[in-house]
């Protein structure tokens, strides 16, 4: 009987622009390589892994902002596991092993070196569904600046037949964004799952057919974090502060490193939240009394959107307004 062949380990540090990937070897002998971090990088990517011989694999990558997740769900379907690492994790072992340089390359390694040691726990891939309503989603999200970017034009053109062309364009692009948002509620309400969870999610005041659609395109379906605050921190909308010493005392502010996507979407229902719904209204009051600044109120109604919008979706129950009277 022939033996089955051992999982390989890779470790890949994940950037916007190329991914680093280091095939850690036995005798801890590495092979690196570098692509982009694009469908054709991916490509080139498994041909390399199958010039190596490497049919499985355990693939180990930190949870960067919103870089990582078309590589992730790539290398699943390509029948490889996958983990997803919180960085900081990464950083302390690297820490734990003397590692006292840093590039991508050498962090590429430690993160091969943590999936050979720690074997993290396996990411799940979203199902068909969520993919689906995500792609439908990010083409809306598209559509929406290109018609912001002619808008613009159309404010400081002059000339007749530019502004002609510029409004043509702007009806074509407002006939396409109609379009796609009748395929997300179709998409939706063709899903058990994520009919019923946007019905949780409009129960929310302050989310509406535009944010539920966003949200169900990341947290819907099987739920994957078991906290509101991950929820929260998977946005990019945790705090963060800057301390070092006595000396450096940074306000605290959002971290950002999450998906721009969904905070560029909360920002007008937040808006609408603190000033025409009653939780809002008195949560957004309470900061404000305590000579908090508006934009800091605003990311902090953005941040408690996302948690009792995670809140509902994991207990099941509609929006209850006597638990955000206080």
């Amino acid at each position: 009987m022939a033996q089955e062949k051992k999982l390989d380990t890779i470790g890949i540090d994940v950037s916007k622009e190329k991914l680093d990937v280091a095939l850690l070897r036995e005798q801890g002998k590495f092979r690196d390589k570098v692509v982009a971090n694009s469908r054709k990088g991916f490509q080139e990517l498994a041909a390399w892994l199958a010039k190596q011989d490497v049919t499985k694999a355990h693939v180990c990558m930190e949870a960067t902002g919103a870089y990582w997740e078309d590589l992730a769900e790539f290398l699943v379907d390509a029948g490889f596991e996958v983990s997803v690492v919180n960085p900081l994790l990464i950083r302390k072992f690297g820490e734990s092993l003397g590692e006292r340089s840093k590039t991508d390359k050498l962090d590429a390694r430690v993160i091969a070196k943590f999936c050979a040691q720690r074997v993290p726990e396996r990411w799940q891939a979203p199902s068909k569904a969520i993919r689906g309503l995500r792609a439908l989603v990010r083409r809306r999200e598209a559509l929406i600046g290109l018609r912001t970017e002619e808008l613009n034009r159309r404010d400081s053109a002059s000339e007749p037949r530019v502004l002609e062309s510029i409004s043509k364009v702007i009806a074509m692009l407002d006939e396409q964004i109609a379009e796609i948002e009748r395929q997300i509620r179709q998409h939706i309400d063709s899903d058990p799952t994520l009919k019923d969870q946007r019905k949780l999610l409009e129960s929310v005041p302050g989310i509406g057919p535009v944010l539920s659609g966003m949200l169900l395109s990341y947290y819907g379906g099987d739920l994957r974090f078991a906290t509101s605050k991950q929820a929260v921190a998977f946005a990019g909308l945790d705090t963060s502060r800057r301390e070092s010493g006595t000396s450096v005392r940074g306000k605290p502010r959002l971290s950002k490193k999450g998906h721009s996507d969904i905070r560029g979407t909360l920002y007008m229902p937040a808006v609408v939240a603190m000033t025409r719904t009653a939780w809002g209204r008195i949560f957004a009051g309470r900061l404000a009394a305590a000579g908090k600044p508006p934009m800091l109120v605003i990311g902090a109604v953005m941040r408690k959107l996302v948690a009792i919008a995670y809140g509902v979706l994991k207990s099941g129950q509609p929006f209850n307004p006597a638990l955000h009277a206080a």
